[in-house]
């Protein structure tokens, strides 16, 4: 149900005003190696909506994730590309007035629970207004992959 994830750029209606925006990102200050501040930002083909910048992120992948929250508008999820390591967050966003904030705090990711295809992120069908996260964490000696309902921000 989830589009890929895509490096290049994304399309969807990300301020709900009926008009698709294409979105992409830029990396900046970053070596094969990860070494500088690795700061990747999201931009936007509509100028009105603001960029918002990932910390420690060597580029990544971008998801459209639809309306997560029920306010019209497109969600962004951004993976995040890095040099080391498997666990890597995933990311959120919802437009809101005052600019670009987390639809829920940022996910636990292992690179397992990608390959098993088990998408981070997903509208909950049984509660308005939630959603179903689905994390990696370390337990008894291995990666547990698990899911819960939580609120959308």
């Amino acid at each position: 149900m989830a589009q890929q994830g895509n490096e290049e750029k994304i399309q969807g209606d990300f301020d709900g005003n009926g008009t698709k925006e294409y979105v992409y990102v830029k990396v900046s200050d970053c070596t094969d190696e990860c070494d500088g501040k690795c700061d990747t930002t999201v931009y936007f083909s509509d100028k009105n909506i603001k960029p918002f910048t990932i910390s420690m992120a060597k580029g990544g992948a971008l998801y459209n994730l639809g309306d997560l929250n029920g306010d019209g508008k497109d969600d962004i999820g951004f993976y995040p590309n890095w040099c080391t390591s498997c666990w890597h967050p995933f990311y959120a966003y919802t437009l809101s007035k005052t600019g670009w904030k987390s639809l829920v705090d940022p996910i636990s990711t292992h690179c397992n629970q990608w390959e098993e295809d088990k998408f981070p992120i997903k509208k909950d069908p049984k509660k308005k207004g939630n959603v179903i996260i689905t994390t990696s964490e370390w337990k008894d000696d291995d990666i547990k992959v698990s899911s819960k309902s939580v609120k959308a921000n």
